[in-house]
């Protein structure tokens, strides 16, 4: 188990519950809207250069919808970010908040229209990536190590290269829940249902973050670094 950390308070575990959900919308977009991540823009890099080369189950297209409203995304987290300083309680909750509101909004177009039809998909695939290009950009600025609640590729290359971190193995063990849970809700439940659960895990993480940070005087832990 993660021992308590001083420094970072409440923020290490709700970090850690983000990159649950980092796991289950990607295991959503993946599996659901045509081979495309919302979350890892990595991933949508080089599925964008496969799809150029003629790969066939892949999109240019979704790849390039997912880019550009995660960058979208990533500006306004940054404009949050630059907005409320010397609070990192205040700062997560509301960024965790309109995160919940674009989720709400695709659990409930996925309930109500489905994700079949061209419109609908990019309409999902759009609030979600916004909705994870702030998350990514909120969670920079917070500036927990080890704790980037999407990139994994640096974090296991440290784990392995130093051979010591709770932190980073707590990280990739949490991604790989995440997805393990968001593809078996997909797979054997439907795409609202997983919405819902990543909606849940949001809405616990404004909540608690919000109650943590209410303290007078702010906890140490509040203060940006």
């Amino acid at each position: 188990m993660l021992k308590p950390d001083p420094e970072h308070g409440p923020l290490v575990p709700m970090l850690l519950v983000l990159t649950v959900v980092t796991g289950m919308v990607d295991a959503v977009s993946y599996l659901e809207l045509g081979h495309v991540f919302v979350a890892n823009m990595t991933g949508n890099v080089v599925f964008l250069g496969f799809a150029l080369a003629g790969a066939a189950n892949l999109s240019a297209t979704a790849s390039l919808a997912a880019l550009a409203v995660f960058l979208l995304g990533a500006l306004a987290g940054g404009h949050l970010a630059r907005h409320l300083p010397g609070h990192r309680g205040r700062l997560l909750t509301a960024a965790v908040a309109a995160q919940a509101v674009l989720v709400a909004a695709s659990t409930v177009l996925a309930a109500v229209i489905g994700h079949g039809s061209e419109p609908a998909r990019y309409t999902l695939i759009g609030l979600l990536a916004l909705a994870m290009g702030g998350q990514n950009a909120v969670v920079r600025s917070l500036k927990v190590p080890d704790l980037t609640t999407t990139v994994l590729t640096m974090t296991i290359t440290a784990l392995a290269a130093d051979l010591t971190g709770l932190r980073r193995i707590a990280s990739v063990v949490w991604m790989f829940a995440g997805a393990l849970l968001g593809a078996l809700l997909v797979l054997h439940a439907n795409v609202p249902t997983a919405l819902a659960l990543a909606l849940a895990l949001l809405v616990a993480v404004a909540v608690l973050t919000h109650h943590a940070g209410k303290p007078t005087p702010a906890p140490a832990w509040t203060e940006r670094l």
